[in-house]
């Protein structure tokens, strides 16, 4: 007796929780439907909002950072988008190192505004083993981010380009890791997710497990088919994984 008076409360359990289900479902179709605003609204928090932010001197990491956007938009539910960092050269110094114009399709994007995104992707040139110096200083500027750890537990993944095989193609992502650590974010490494492509021999590749990058020489090389196809693939690849982690947020 007793073991059937337990089936009867397990079943009146889950038919009141299935009857529940139905209520505030259909519930909130009726509300949507009273209230058209609704709907935009949550479809805007099912979207995984992405922000690729590079910096790019000769060209080399915007032709990744586009790539790596393609990648990432393949992914459904995903909205990455485009913004470059603000330079801190002088023209005459641009000038003098033959620097590539700067694109008018991406806009550039302010260090508070990082606060609006799921998650992001850095990418930038190597100097002497770190970034940019104009990436050091856009994050110098997320100041009042760090204070209120406003990006803590939001994933950032990076890619990057240097001059040759000793420029730093894993130190240069080793010392970013110290930025994303002090506001909390997540560090997706691409690992050797990328297969084949990863053990490559036969051609200079350029990227690491820490992330997708190319090599500019002297600024003459442009990046090759195969890192091309490492850039798309890691921007899919944390597309995916900054998905997963938002539908799993408490918040």
């Amino acid at each position: 007796m007793v073991g059937q008076n337990s089936s009867h409360v397990i079943i009146i359990i889950f038919t009141k929780l299935e009857h529940i289900h139905n209520f505030i479902y259909r519930g909130s179709l009726r509300l949507s439907d009273k209230n058209p605003s609704l709907c935009p609204k949550l479809q805007a928090m099912a979207v995984t909002k992405i922000y690729i932010v590079y910096y790019s001197l000769h060209g080399h990491v915007e032709t990744m950072a586009r790539e790596v956007l393609r990648g990432a938009n393949e992914v459904p539910d995903v909205e990455a988008t485009l913004w470059q960092i603000p330079e801190t050269l002088p023209e005459k110094i641009l000038e003098k190192v033959q620097a590539a114009p700067r694109p008018d399709d991406v806009p550039e994007i302010q260090g508070e505004q990082l606060g609006e995104a799921d998650g992001f992707m850095f990418g930038f040139p190597s100097r002497f083993g770190v970034m940019a110096s104009q990436v050091m200083t856009f994050f110098d500027n997320t100041s009042d981010l760090w204070t209120s750890q406003a990006l803590a537990g939001k994933p950032a993944g990076i890619f990057w380009s240097t001059g040759f095989h000793g420029g730093g193609q894993e130190l240069t992502a080793l010392t970013a890791v110290t930025k994303l650590a002090h506001h909390g974010m997540i560090f997706v490494p691409l690992g050797y997710t990328f297969g084949k492509g990863m053990y490559e021999m036969g051609e200079v590749k350029g990227g690491s497990p820490y992330g997708s990058g190319t090599y500019a020489a002297d600024g003459s090389r442009e990046p090759t088919e195969l890192e091309i196809e490492q850039a798309n693939y890691h921007g899919k690849y944390f597309a995916g994984i900054a998905k997963k982690l938002k539908k799993r947020s408490p918040v």
